[in-house]
């Protein structure tokens, strides 16, 4: 997908993405309407070709990276720091200063690619340990209860719910929430 507001310019970017091997499925003049086209396109990349990446551009592109990710390759004559941490932050995958150099074209997309794909990795193994630290605080709250209401070790308290967790095909966590509930309901 290329956005850019200048046709002469768009034409110049669709032409060297086309030597470069790949198809613009889409061409939009603005970022207004861009997470909707994303979502009805699916592009692989995103290249957007613009003077000065304004407010409106960078809140679109921080929407599309939370809920439909992509690599998004910004050419832009904006050179100021704050500007391109403030696209980067916003899901910009590479931000290019001074210009569209039609020769490197393939190597800035395949950079941005891996950069997306790893910074996704990366965001995926973070939410993951959240839930897993998340799960853990559950279990240890849960085996805290046992341990002073029934008077158990921790390990005993550990190997009840890891039974009852067996015993009821649920998992671990889900036996130490209801543990939770059912104490809270009766110290009240």
């Amino acid at each position: 997908m290329l956005v850019d507001d200048q046709p002469g310019r768009a034409a110049m970017l669709e032409q060297a993405l086309n030597d470069a091997g790949c198809s613009v499925i889409e061409r939009l003049e603005s970022a207004q309407g861009l997470i909707k086209r994303v979502e009805e396109c699916q592009p692989d990349v995103i290249f957007i070709d613009i003077e000065s990446p304004d407010r409106d551009v960078l809140e679109h592109m921080s929407i599309l990276n939370q809920h439909n990710p992509k690599p998004v390759i910004m050419f832009s004559e904006e050179d100021d720091s704050a500007t391109i941490e403030k696209a980067m932050r916003a899901g910009v995958s590479a931000y290019v200063v001074d210009g569209l150099q039609a020769g490197r074209i393939k190597s800035i997309m395949d950079v941005a690619v891996a950069r997306f794909r790893e910074f996704q990795a990366l965001k995926t193994e973070l939410e993951k340990t959240r839930n897993q630290l998340a799960d853990r605080k559950i279990l240890d709250e849960a085996k805290s209860l046992l341990m002073k209401q029934k008077n158990m070790t921790e390990e005993e308290a550990y190997h009840a719910i890891r039974k009852m967790a067996m015993d009821r095909s649920q998992r671990m966590v889900d036996v130490a929430k209801n543990i939770i509930s059912v104490m809270n309901l009766l110290s009240n």
